[in-house]
């Protein structure tokens, strides 16, 4: 679950941190190569997991795991 919203969420959220950066000054090139430092493939998985990690704790929270769904264990 946490995969498919991250992957849905990518492209806006990637285009809004962009129009952030260019207000701001910062190229997008930079942005997305962590300043040179990645290839520009591996710097957008990077951005992906970075996207990925508050989604996965938001999921391990609110997904009711091993409940059906009048609340009880079991």
């Amino acid at each position: 679950m946490a995969t498919i919203v991250t992957t849905m969420l990518y492209a806006p959220a990637a285009v809004l941190l962009g129009g952030v950066c260019l207000i701001a000054g910062v190229s997008i090139w930079s942005l997305a190569t962590f300043g040179g430092a990645l290839h520009p493939v591996a710097g957008l998985f990077v951005w992906w997991a970075i996207f990925y990690v508050p989604i996965v704790v938001y999921t391990a929270v609110h997904v009711p795991w091993g409940r059906d769904p009048s609340g009880r264990a079991g």
